[in-house]
């Protein structure tokens, strides 16, 4: 029965409406995941042979010692992309198919996802790198199945709270103070995972216990799925009270304003648009990356960083704006809506939050004026070009989105769009380029105000350019509202 599943999902794969685009996402997909599986191989080496070889350590415990941080990121990864395959098991449940077949194939098949079975190449090339010298074959099994349950685990616990927004925020600030104790020594957070995960290597039988855990939480979570396993219960769109709110003051500003009134109340309303803001929130801190290695401390890579911690909001949602209001955008279209007031207020919207995403990024003063000034340059680029940009390229983004429900689901087929990739070139590649030629040749001075002056431009050009944007939204009108009616 699991091989007819499957083999019914290859077909649906194949008679799709958009195959060509399918099989694009898929290439890329795998490009990706090859990428990551070499990485987490190569990444086994290193970690044995650089212990062992320059720490003079014991490769096994330095591995287990940092294990519960590797666990946390698993959790926290499965459960903003890692979704349950319901839409594709409904049709099923009208035919005479017993349901424990259903459930349990839907449980098996969130193991098959790259974001459950990544993790395990790094520990198996560990692991035969481990008995190739010396370590007993008895206690590395017993190591690696005792860890794999570990992490396994996570793909259950990620269904149990997948719709519990309070759990998982709870979770999370539990998750970061525990992470403050440990990274201040207040609690040997480090020391405690060493002890846990690499008793299972010294003593095997301690093994079975995440063994038991997987197996009791695999019946568990069947029992759980089961029961709320119906069209009409578990499986239906959730429907809540309708509440009416505004924000008065700015309705003095027309459509305009009426435009930003609802974006910012879908903003505050919805589970996609909600981590929206949560994501641009954590972009602000991406900058910290650029003293993890000193490649990010090239010029072109400091600009690069700056485009996106003061332009995380710009990118998470202004390319993808008509794709949330997709389940009203006909309507929207036969009530003659201005499309440049539409684009406008998506605009203010953008270019507000980038401002107040170049304040949080002041903290970046205290490593070097120079960073937060270069950050500051980049943050007026993205308001006077890349806001343009970005929306410009939301014309030719033709993907549907939930707003009832967590969007988990990366590089969706409707999303994929040279022009929108072509589009990147101005938004991405210009400036760095820019700056590091200008930084080269007239210091920090030059580089700083030749991105500032790109945005000034953008900005004075501001008319000119949505005219041009206007233009291809109309183009892309018809084509946008098909994409957006079929379903499939």
């Amino acid at each position: 029965m699991f091989l007819k599943f499957l083999r019914l999902e290859i077909k649906s794969f194949f008679r799709g409406t958009s195959v060509g685009i399918n099989m694009a996402m898929k290439i890329l997909r795998s490009m990706g995941i090859l990428y990551f599986m070499a990485c987490l191989v190569g990444g086994a080496f290193g970690a044995f042979f650089y212990v062992q070889e320059e720490l003079h350590q014991d490769p096994l415990k330095v591995v287990s010692k940092f294990l519960i941080i590797a666990w946390v990121v698993d959790l926290i990864v499965k459960y903003i992309w890692q979704e349950m395959p319901t839409q594709n098991i409904k049709p099923f449940l009208t035919l005479n198919i017993p349901k424990k077949t259903l459930v349990n194939y839907m449980l098996i098949k969130t193991f098959l996802s790259a974001f459950s079975w990544l993790n395990s190449l790094f520990f198996i090339t560990f692991s035969i790198i481990a008995l190739f010298n010396g370590y007993g074959f008895l206690e590395i099994l017993a190591w690696f199945i005792g860890i794999s349950s570990l992490f396994y685990l996570n793909n259950f616990i990620n269904i149990f709270f997948n719709d519990k927004e309070t759990v998982a925020i709870i979770v999370a600030v539990l998750f970061v103070g525990v992470g403050v104790l440990g990274y201040y020594q207040i609690i040997p957070v480090l020391s405690y995972s060493e002890i846990v995960f690499y008793s299972f290597y010294e003593k095997p039988y301690i093994a079975l216990i995440p063994l038991v855990l997987f197996l009791g939480l695999w019946w568990i979570c069947f029992k759980y799925v089961r029961k709320e396993f119906y069209l009409d219960q578990g499986l239906e769109a959730k429907k809540t009270v309708g509440k009416t709110e505004n924000i008065a003051f700015l309705n003095k500003y027309g459509a305009l304003g009426t435009f930003i009134n609802n974006d910012i109340k879908m903003l505050r309303r919805n589970k996609v648009t909600k981590g929206i803001l949560l994501g641009s929130f954590f972009f602000v801190f991406y900058g910290l990356l650029m003293f993890t290695s000193p490649v990010y401390k090239t010029p072109a890579m400091m600009m690069f960083m700056g485009l996106f911690v003061t332009g995380g909001f710009q990118f998470l949602f202004g390319q993808r704006v008509p794709a949330f209001d997709s389940s009203y955008y006909p309507l929207m279209m036969t009530l003659n809506v201005p499309y440049k007031e539409y684009l406008k207020a998506k605009w203010w919207l953008i270019n507000i939050i980038t401002c107040l995403s170049m304040v949080l990024a002041l903290f970046y003063a205290y490593f070097g004026w120079e960073i937060y000034i270069t950050f500051l340059a980049a943050g007026l680029y993205n308001i006077g070009v890349n806001s343009q940009f970005t929306l410009w390229s939301g014309a030719f983004n033709k993907m549907q989105i939930d707003l009832n429900s967590k969007e988990k689901r990366i590089g969706q087929k409707n999303s994929f769009n040279l022009k929108s990739m072509l589009l990147l070139i101005p938004k991405m590649l210009v400036p760095m380029l820019v700056f590091a030629v200008s930084k080269h040749l007239f210091g920090i001075t030059g580089g700083v105000v030749s991105i500032a002056v790109l945005g000034m431009i953008g900005f004075l050009f501001r008319e000119k350019i949505f005219d041009i944007i206007v233009r291809h939204y109309k183009k892309e009108k018809y084509s946008t509202l098909t994409a957006f009616k079929n379903k499939d």
